[in-house]
């Protein structure tokens, strides 16, 4: 089976069970963080979803990815080399991904080991206010994260992770400046408002274009 009617099958499954689910084009897209656009192209077999959005689709739509690639009126012990190629890299990329968030979850644990190390040590020792340590590990684990994803190549949290090390990094100088100095220093949160619009801007930017291809 060639590429081109493989794009075809899949385009034609995934409108069957979008269709089952009583779905639009829009809503599958929203749920998916893609235009409407891409979903319209995937139908219409102009192009194909990559491997981790066809399982988000799959798991949509209550099915597995074999059964989203495969022709419906096909046998399962007549599919087509391409469709069963493409199912071994779909497994194998699933497991990769359920490597990765083991990978991310561990990291995230090492960040709150020290933060509760450091806290632990520093008490020890008589210092008060050690437990500041716990607000400076919010934005230490958002930047291991982003950093990870980055390195993966999967940018779809950045947005997330980004917001979350300024407003952690403000929260925390804040605390610091009320619990070592006594400073309520509230409008240090302003600063907080243009980055997050800035933020936003920048992957409303990006983002919808590379998700329409």
């Amino acid at each position: 089976m060639d590429t081109e009617k493989l794009k075809y099958i899949i385009g034609k499954n995934i409108a069957a069970y979008r269709k089952r689910c009583n779905l639009t084009q829009a809503e599958l897209a929203d749920k998916l963080n893609y235009s409407d656009k891409a979903v319209s192209k995937w139908e219409r077999g102009e192009s194909t979803p990559d491997i981790i959005t066809l399982a988000q689709l799959a798991e949509q739509f209550g099915i597995t990815v074999n059964e989203l690639i495969q022709d419906p009126d096909a046998l399962p012990e007549h599919a087509g080399a391409v469709q069963q190629a493409m199912g071994k890299v779909v497994e194998k990329t699933l497991k990769r991904k359920a490597d990765k968030n083991i990978i991310l979850g561990l990291s995230s644990i090492l960040v709150w080991f020290v933060a509760l190390f450091l806290y632990v040590v520093l008490s020890g020792v008589g210092l008060e206010n050690s437990w500041l340590a716990f607000f400076y590990a919010i934005p230490a684990d958002a930047i291991v994260l982003l950093s990870l994803r980055s390195a993966w190549h999967d940018f779809r949290w950045n947005r997330i992770l980004i917001s979350a090390i300024m407003w952690g990094a403000l929260v925390s100088i804040y605390m610091t400046l009320i619990v070592l100095g006594g400073i309520n220093f509230w409008k240090l949160f302003l600063l907080g408002i243009p980055g997050q619009i800035a933020i936003l801007l920048w992957f409303r930017m990006f983002i919808p274009a590379r998700k329409q291809e």
